[in-house]
């Protein structure tokens, strides 16, 4: 199942570099860089596309991929996530980025050689954390939990906090800078 889903980053990837795009992975694919690995059956995008400019990138998108919901280009516009499918059935969730951190996110990015034949752009550790938190479903803490425990002090806990206060005030959720605090002391103090 794995190997489906490097493919379809992958494929999704090349459009994006074909395209000039800018983008990063993250989600499920980036967990598997920066955490222990557990099944994923999509590949998360990060398409930064500014505000106004979304339909070129939804359509151009689209031209590439199936998508998995009939009214996807409408739902894209209003909600900015394009829900797409890979030919080979791999679900596509595409972020339309247009915020700062999602542009800082995308510029921290670098190259992991998944497996021999997938080279694949992530977000950092740190993003994924914060992209986690913000999300904050019961998975995610999960996620965030053992990504702290594999990357330890490698992380920069201050980019993660400086990123993710700013985020959890616009939705005003404060209390997810508290939960985040409490992973990161359990886990980092020493």
């Amino acid at each position: 199942m794995l190997i489906r889903v490097y493919d379809a980053a992958a494929d999704l990837q090349r459009v994006c570099l074909n395209k000039d795009w800018r983008f990063c992975l993250i989600g499920g694919v980036a967990l598997l860089r920066w955490s222990d690995p557990r099944m994923t059956d999509a590949a998360d995008i990060t398409l930064f596309t500014d505000f106004g400019e979304e339909e070129k990138f939804v359509d151009g998108l689209m031209g590439a991929f199936a998508p998995r919901v009939s009214n996807a280009r409408e739902v894209a516009l209003r909600g900015r996530v394009l829900l797409l499918r890979h030919p080979n059935g791999v679900a596509l969730d595409v972020a339309l980025g247009a915020f700062p951190f999602e542009q800082r996110t995308i510029e921290r990015s670098s190259l992991w050689q998944a497996t021999a034949q997938h080279e694949l752009r992530t977000c950092s550790a740190e993003d994924l954390v914060v992209h986690k938190a913000f999300a904050s479903r019961g998975q995610d803490w999960v996620d965030i939990e053992n990504v702290i425990q594999r990357q330890g002090k490698k992380l920069n806990v201050r980019l993660i906090l400086q990123e993710l206060e700013p985020l959890a005030a616009l939705k005003e959720q404060p209390e997810i800078v508290d939960q985040l605090r409490s992973l990161l002391s359990k886990h980092l103090v020493g």
